[in-house]
C-alpha cells in the first residue's frame, strides 16, 4: 500500500488548500475549531455547506450522477485531511453521509427524485430516530408504534438523544410496523417532517452545558406509506446499511488534529518542574504512544479505502474503526485536560461562542478542552456501544 502521493495528488491538495484560505470566511473558521460535540451547530454549518454545495465539493461520498465529486478514495481523504488541518465546520452528517445513501440504496425513483437534490443543496436539514428510552445500544428493541390507517401510520412514542432534532425539519426514523416475529422483522424506515402534528421536541443540555440533544414526543402523528424506505418491517436491513456509514472510517484526520492541538497546548504549559510540558519525559512519553496509536488508526481507515476503491462496503471493519477511533478520542481529551490544568475547569460556554467578545479565563486555547471531554463521552456510546460493535466484530470476523 503506497501512502505516497502521486503529482497530481499533490496538485489537488494544493488546490484544496488553496479553495480553504480564499473561501472559508473566519467566523466559520473560528466555529470549526470551537466546536466541541460531533458537528457545528447549524447557524455555522449550514452556511459552509451551501458555499461546498457552490463549488461542487459538499458530496465527496456522493455518486456523480446524484451530484457527487467523483474523487478518487485518496483525494477524499486528503480533503478531509485539510478540512481537519484548517478546522472547517463540521458538516450535519444526517442528510449527506446516512440518509443519502440510504435513499440512493432503497428509495424509490420518486424518493430519489424529491430528496436527494434538496439533501445536496442544503434546503433539508435532517436527524435521526432511532434511540429510545430502554432501547438505545440494543436497537432492536425500539418500541415506536406505527399503525396502519389507510394510506398512513399512525406514530405514537418517543425518541431520545436525537441530535439537532430543534434545528431539523425532516427525520429519519425506525418505527415498529409488526410485534409479531423477530423483533427485528418488524421495523420499518420512514422520512417524516419535523412540523407534523403531535410531535413535540424537548431539550437535553449535556454536562458541558450546551443543547445538542433532544427528546422526541409522537402523539398520533401521521406520516404517508409514500415515505416508507423499503419494504414495510424490513427497516432492520436499511438500518444496519446506514449505520455502516455512521460507524465508518475518516476519523483519523481529526484525531491528528485533536492530537496537535495537545501538542501545542503542551507547548505553551508548564510542568510542575517549571519545564514546558512538552518538554517533560512522562509526558512525552504520553504523546509518542498516541502518536503511535493514531497510525494504526490511519493504517485501518487506508485499508478501508482500498475495499470502497473496489466497490465494497466497510462492513465490520466499521465497528472496528468506531470503536478506536472513539476511544482514541477521549484519550486525546484527557491528554488535553491533562495539559490545560487548572484552565480546563471554569465553565466559559459564552466565551467559547464563535464571534464572542467575552473575555476568556486563561488562555483561549484552554476554552474547548474541558467541553469536549464531557460531550465526547458519549463517542463510544452513540452509533451503537463500543460494546455492541466488539460483539458485531466477534461475530463476523471471529466466527464466535
Amino acid at each position: 500500500m503506497n501512502l505516497d502521493l502521486t503529482p497530481e495528488e499533490a496538485a489537488f491538495r494544493d488546490e484544496v488548500r488553496t479553495f480553504l484560505e480564499e473561501n472559508l470566511p473566519p467566523l466559520l473558521r473560528e466555529s470549526g475549531q470551537l466546536t466541541v460535540s460531533a458537528f457545528t451547530d447549524k447557524d455555522f454549518n449550514l452556511p459552509w455547506h451551501k458555499i461546498l454545495y457552490k463549488k461542487g465539493w459538499v458530496a465527496p461520498t456522493w455518486p456523480v450522477e446524484y451530484g457527487g465529486t467523483g474523487w478518487t478514495e485518496m483525494q477524499r481523504y486528503i480533503w478531509s485531511s485539510e478540512c481537519a488541518r484548517i478546522g472547517t465546520p463540521a458538516l450535519s452528517p444526517m442528510g449527506l453521509r446516512m440518509v443519502g445513501p440510504v435513499i440512493m440504496r432503497y428509495g424509490t425513483p420518486e424518493q430519489k427524485a424529491f430528496y436527494l437534490p434538496r439533501i445536496l443543496a442544503g434546503e433539508d436539514y435532517w436527524c435521526q430516530g432511532y434511540s429510545e428510552p430502554g432501547s438505545g445500544s440494543d436497537l432492536a428493541a425500539l418500541q415506536l408504534r406505527a399503525v396502519s390507517d389507510g394510506d398512513d401510520y399512525v406514530l405514537n412514542g418517543t425518541k431520545i438523544w436525537t441530535t439537532h432534532a430543534h434545528f431539523a425539519n425532516r427525520m429519519f426514523c425506525l418505527v415498529r410496523t409488526s410485534t409479531e416475529g423477530k423483533r427485528q422483522e418488524g421495523i420499518s424506515f420512514v422520512l417524516l417532517e419535523m412540523s407534523s402534528p403531535g410531535l413535540t421536541v424537548k431539550p437535553i443540555i449535556t454536562m458541558a452545558g450546551d443543547h445538542e440533544v433532544n427528546q422526541v414526543f409522537f402523539d398520533n402523528v401521521r406520516v404517508p406509506k409514500a415515505n416508507r424506505i423499503g419494504e414495510e418491517n424490513q427497516g432492520w436491513t436499511v438500518a444496519k446499511y446506514l449505520l455502516e456509514f455512521e460507524r465508518g472510517g475518516g476519523s483519523g484526520a481529526g484525531l491528528k488534529r485533536g492530537l496537535q492541538r495537545v501538542r501545542e497546548m503542551a507547548s505553551k504549559e508548564r510542568s510542575d518542574g517549571g519545564v514546558p510540558l512538552s518538554d517533560d519525559p512522562a509526558f512525552q512519553t504520553k504523546l509518542a504512544a498516541m502518536g503511535v496509536r493514531l497510525e494504526a488508526i490511519e493504517m485501518a481507515e487506508h485499508r478501508v479505502m482500498s475495499a470502497l476503491s473496489a466497490g465494497k462496503n466497510p462492513g465490520p471493519a466499521s465497528s472496528m474503526l468506531k470503536v478506536q477511533g472513539t476511544e482514541a478520542m477521549q484519550a486525546i481529551d484527557e491528554l488535553a485536560i491533562e495539559a490545560a490544568g487548572v484552565y480546563s475547569a471554569p465553565d466559559q460556554k459564552d466565551a467559547r461562542h464563535p464571534g464572542s467578545n467575552v473575555e476568556s479565563i486563561g488562555p483561549r486555547y484552554a476554552l474547548t478542552a474541558m467541553p469536549r471531554y464531557l460531550n465526547n463521552r458519549a463517542g463510544s456510546i452513540y452509533g451503537g456501544s463500543n460494546e455492541i460493535q466488539r460483539d458485531i466484530m466477534s461475530k463476523l470476523v471471529l466466527g464466535l
